[in-house]
């Protein structure tokens, strides 16, 4: 089991996304320059502690799942950004 990173390109700029394997589910996140969007695994809301903006993408296993996935849960840093539930992940990406 090893980690995978993968360049993203967004409309303006590159951010990285990784997929870790974990047992029989894998962890998969997107994190730009300002936040991240994440798997199910993540607890978006801890997240607003460190004031980082974060957004929740349930029922994914690639990157591509997380970029087609619409958002399910965004935190507060993350809202103020301009992100909302239903959005996809990639355009949530573009806002972080």
């Amino acid at each position: 089991m090893v980690m995978e990173h993968t360049e993203v390109q967004l409309s303006t700029r590159k951010a990285d996304g990784y997929v870790i394997p974990a047992g029989p589910f894998n962890l998969v996140a997107v994190l730009t320059d300002a936040g991240m969007i994440g798997c199910g695994a993540f607890d978006v809301k801890a997240l607003d502690a460190f004031s980082y903006p974060a957004v929740r993408i349930s029922g994914v296993a690639t990157i591509d799942d997380l970029l087609n996935g619409i958002v399910k849960e965004a935190n507060t840093n993350a809202q103020a950004r301009g992100i909302k539930e239903g959005m996809t992940g990639r355009e949530a990406a573009e806002l972080l």
